[in-house]
């Protein structure tokens, strides 16, 4: 289980990241890394490596938004001492939560991002799939919470380098932010998500083995990314898919489906230090 982080005492010393590997599965990320094909997620995540989750929906719209409502995906194996609650890192407030504590960041807002950008926060969104693609009143709900948000076809999930591009992007809107200016920066890497079969070059079918190469491209491109935002200040990471998918698993395919290769997911919070001088 991810180590507790009191979100709330981050507030304002903090830059905060949150990165979904859109439609990673959990069984792949976990391949990935015992196979030491993810070395720079591996000197981040910790020795126990990824944590299993449950995702809060089954595509990408609903997780995202509850997401950003602040319903991060949950633990998978129960508290003992508090069975029915997980203790959320960010929420929008509302009566009667059960899951929000202390150390909670909780927001007199809708979501987590008008909270963050009304604490002076900067709120960049670096989009992927197709829900943040801004080119339907759909695809503008989500990016439209951020004060900017990037996406063009080279962000996409039909471009073999949109992880690249992706991070490239969001290092030249970091490092156009005043030293001084905390941020919340949002990255929905697309590479995970179908088609992703060209990593492997073996045909023009997606599979577990082919979402293994497209997430060790992610895993590539990641440094320049984490090396800008800790020239910055301290991070809070939050890492996690925002749900699987399935390849043939009992006869299902694809996702927003009821199937634990949906359900389950890699996570990990992290909090990193500033690598001052660097």
């Amino acid at each position: 289980m991810s180590a507790a982080i009191d979100a709330a005492a981050c507030l304002g010393s903090h830059d905060i990241l949150l990165m979904t590997f859109d439609t990673l599965r959990l069984d792949v990320a976990r391949a990935a890394l015992a196979h030491g094909e993810t070395p720079n997620l591996a000197a981040l995540l910790p020795a126990t490596g990824w944590e299993h989750r449950h995702t809060p929906a089954s595509f990408t719209y609903a997780a995202h938004q509850a997401f950003f409502a602040g319903f991060l995906p949950t633990p998978a194996v129960p508290r003992e001492d508090q069975p029915a609650a997980h203790r959320r890192l960010f929420a929008a407030r509302f009566p009667g939560s059960e899951t929000t504590a202390d150390g909670t960041l909780v927001f007199d807002a809708p979501d987590i991002v008008t909270g963050l950008a009304g604490q002076g926060y900067r709120t960049i969104c670096i989009g992927g799939t197709g829900f943040f693609n801004k080119r339907s009143p759909l695809g503008s709900v989500l990016p439209g919470l951020f004060d900017e948000s990037w996406w063009d076809e080279s962000l996409g999930v039909a471009c073999r380098d949109s992880a690249a591009n992706q991070v490239a992007r969001a290092v030249e809107r970091i490092e156009a932010q005043p030293a001084d200016r905390r941020l919340f920066v949002f990255v929905n890497l697309a590479a995970c998500h179908p088609p992703h079969h060209f990593y492997r070059e073996q045909g023009d079918v997606d599979s577990p083995d082919s979402q293994r190469a497209a997430l060790a491209d992610v895993d590539r491109r990641l440094p320049p990314l984490f090396a800008a935002l800790r020239r910055r200040a301290p991070l809070l990471t939050i890492l996690t898919s925002d749900h699987g998918t399935a390849f043939g698993e009992d006869g299902y395919h694809g996702h927003r489906i009821g199937h634990s290769s949906v359900w389950d997911v890699p996570y990990a919070q992290i909090l990193l230090e500033q690598e001052r001088g660097a």
